[in-house]
C-alpha cells in the first residue's frame, strides 16, 4: 500500500484523548490529518449534557468533513459506581460490585441498557466496561469493587448480562483486562504487576468470564499491563505487548475474532518501560487492533509515526495492519453508520438522559444491593432527636487513579442529616492527625451512637485507629464502607456494619435510610471477609 493509505489505516487503529469540553485543535488534526479514528472523553471532557451532545457532534463533524469513510469511535469509562465520567444531567447507575451483592444478573441488564442508553443519546457509542475481572485480591489498588465479585462464574454471568444490556441500546462493550487483574496488589497506573499462577489456575478463575463472554459475542476486550508468566516466559513484557498472551491465547486458543484494545499506553507500566510510542509497535506486533494514547497529544502523533516506520521497515507486516484495520472496520459497520447520526449544532438531548425512569430503576437496585453485613441489635436507629447521633469520616481523597476527582467528595453526613436534622457531622482531614481522632474521641462521650465512614481501610491506618479508638468510648458504632467491604477486616467488634460499595450520593442515602429503618436493604457479600 502507497505511504498515503498506510497512515490513514494506522490512524484507524489509534484511540486518542485531549483537554478540554470542545474538541482541541491538537484532536481535530488528528482526526484531519492523520485519520484518528477512536477518541476516548475522561472528566476533563464532560460538562452538562449538551456540552457532551456538542462535543461528541463536533467530533463527528470533523470525521465526516475529512472524509472518514465511517464515524469515530467515541469511548469513555462509565462503569458505574466509583468509575463514571457523566456528572451533572446523567443518572448516577450503581457500580458492578453492588451489582454483585442483589444477586441478581437481571439487575447487571438492566442497568446496562439503561447506562447505554443514555450514553448513545449522548453520542458516546463505545463503553469501556464491563470489569470483568475476578477480585479474589482483598488487596487489589486497582480492581476491588468495580469487579463483580470473587466467583467467576458470578462475574461471567453477570459480566454477559451487562454486555448484553448495553448491545440492545445500540453501545459497543468492552470486557477488560485480558487475561485478568483480579488477583494483583499493584496497581498499573503505577507500576507493572507480576501475576505468577499456573495455566491451570487462570483456566479455573481469571479466563473463565473471558471464554464465557467471547462465546456469548462479546465486542471488544482490552488487554492488562500485567506480567503472566505462565504464558509469556520473556520476563517482564505484560499481556498488552505479548504476542503468546493475544495472538496465541486470545486469538488462537480462545477463538476471539472481535476487536482488541489497549488500556491507556501512557500508563507507567508502559511508559517507564518499553515507552508509549513503542509500545504501540510492540502491541501491533503481538496482534492488538486499537492502541491507546489517552493524553499528550505528541505522543500521539509519535506512535502512528513510530507504527507507519516500523511497517515501511519490514518490521510489522502489511498484512498485520490489514487485519486490524479490517477488525475495527467491521465493529464499526455493525454500529455506526453516518445515515441517522444527529450532527446538527446545539441538537436538544434526548429526554432519557437522567430521566425519572432510570433513576427508579438505580433506587431499586441499590436498595437490592447495599448490604446490611452485621446488626447487635443496634439498627434501626431512632429518629427525632431522642438518640443523639454524631457522624465521623475523613474527607475522600480518590485512591484509584482511574478514578474520578469530581465526584471524590464524601457526603455520608448530609445523607443522614437528610433524615436526622439533629445529627453532628465530623469531617476529618485525609488522613486524619493523631489530634483529630483524640478530638473526636472527647467529643464522641456526649452521644448516644456513632456512624463512621470507612474509605478502604488498612491495619494500622488512620482511618482504623479512629474506629478503634472511637469504640474504647463505649458508644456503640456502625460503621458504613463506602468503597471496600473488606474493611470489616481490620475493624474492633463494632456493632453495626453495612457496605455500599461506592461512596455515590445514592448508595449513601441508601445506607442511611437502611440505619433508621426507613428501607430494608437486601445485599449480600459478593466476597468473602474473613474475621
Amino acid at each position: 500500500m502507497n505511504s498515503s493509505e498506510l497512515r490513514k489505516k494506522v490512524g484507524q487503529l489509534l484511540v486518542a484523548g485531549f483537554k478540554g469540553t470542545a474538541a482541541s485543535e491538537e484532536i481535530k488534526e488528528l482526526i484531519r490529518e492523520h485519520h484518528v479514528g477512536g477518541i476516548i472523553l475522561f472528566g476533563r471532557n464532560i460538562g452538562t449534557p449538551q456540552d457532551i451532545l456538542n462535543l461528541t457532534s463536533e467530533l463527528q463533524r470533523e470525521a465526516k468533513e475529512a472524509g472518514h469513510e465511517q464515524p469515530l469511535l467515541i469511548c469513555i469509562d462509565q462503569e458505574n459506581g466509583v468509575v463514571r465520567r457523566l456528572g451533572e444531567g446523567a443518572t448516577i447507575f450503581p457500580g458492578a460490585m453492588l451489582l454483585g451483592a442483589t444477586g441478581q444478573p437481571e439487575n447487571a441488564y438492566q442497568i446496562g441498557l439503561a447506562t447505554g442508553k443514555e450514553l448513545k443519546a449522548l453520542g458516546i457509542n463505545w463503553n469501556l466496561a464491563p470489569v470483568v475481572d475476578v477480585n479474589n485480591n482483598p488487596e487489589n489498588p486497582v480492581i476491588g469493587v468495580r469487579s463483580y465479585g470473587e466467583s467467576p462464574e458470578q462475574v461471567s454471568l453477570f459480566g454477559q448480562m451487562a454486555v448484553k444490556g448495553m448491545q440492545d441500546a445500540g453501545v459497543i462493550t468492552t470486557l477488560k483486562h485480558f487475561p485478568g487483574h483480579g488477583d494483583t496488589n499493584v496497581d498499573s497506573h503505577l507500576d507493572l504487576p507480576v501475576i505468577t499462577h499456573k495455566m491451570e489456575r487462570l483456566q479455573e478463575i481469571e479466563l473463565k468470564p473471558f471464554v464465557e463472554s467471547i462465546k456469548a459475542g462479546a465486542d471488544t476486550i482490552m488487554s492488562a499491563h500485567v506480567y503472566f508468566p505462565a504464558i509469556e516466559d520473556e520476563p517482564g513484557v505484560p499481556a498488552t505487548l505479548s504476542k503468546k498472551v493475544i495472538t496465541g491465547l486470545l486469538r488462537e486458543q480462545l477463538g476471539f475474532n472481535g476487536v482488541v484494545t489497549t488500556d491507556c499506553m501512557e500508563m507507567n507500566a508502559i511508559a517507564n518501560t518499553i515507552g508509549t510510542a513503542a509500545g504501540g509497535v510492540a502491541a501491533i506486533k503481538a496482534g492488538v487492533d486499537l492502541v491507546m494514547v489517552s493524553h499528550q497529544h505528541h505522543l500521539q502523533k509519535d506512535t502512528i509515526d513510530k507504527i507507519v516506520a516500523a511497517v515501511e521497515a519490514g518490521e510489522i507486516d502489511e498484512a498485520v495492519i490489514d487485519a486490524a484495520f479490517a477488525r475495527v472496520k467491521r465493529l464499526k459497520e455493525q454500529y455506526l453508520h453516518w445515515q441517522g447520526l444527529n450532527l446538527e449544532k446545539d441538537a436538544p438531548v434526548p429526554t432519557v438522559v437522567g430521566c425519572r425512569e432510570h433513576e427508579q430503576l438505580a433506587a431499586e437496585v441499590y436498595k437490592q444491593g447495599v448490604t446490611l453485613v452485621k446488626n447487635k441489635s443496634l439498627l434501626p436507629l431512632q429518629n427525632g432527636g431522642s438518640q443523639k447521633v454524631l457522624v465521623v469520616y475523613s474527607e475522600n481523597k480518590y485512591t484509584m487513579q482511574v478514578e474520578d476527582k469530581r465526584y471524590s467528595s464524601m457526603h455520608l453526613g448530609e445523607a443522614i442529616k437528610e433524615i436526622d436534622r439533629e445529627a453532628q457531622v465530623l469531617e476529618l482531614s485525609n488522613p486524619a492527625t493523631e489530634e483529630e481522632i483524640d478530638r473526636a474521641a472527647v467529643a464522641a462521650k456526649d452521644y448516644d451512637v456513632i456512624i463512621i465512614g470507612t474509605l478502604t481501610a488498612k491495619p494500622g491506618d488512620a482511618q482504623s485507629k479512629l474506629v478503634e479508638k472511637l469504640y474504647e468510648t463505649g458508644v456503640p458504632i456502625v460503621v458504613v464502607a463506602t468503597r471496600s467491604p473488606y474493611d470489616l477486616t481490620y475493624l474492633p467488634d463494632i456493632s453495626a456494619y453495612i457496605c455500599t460499595y461506592e461512596f455515590s450520593y445514592p448508595a449513601l442515602k441508601m445506607a442511611a435510610k437502611a440505619i433508621y429503618g426507613q428501607e430494608q436493604v437486601k445485599g449480600r457479600l459478593p466476597v468473602t471477609i474473613s474475621l
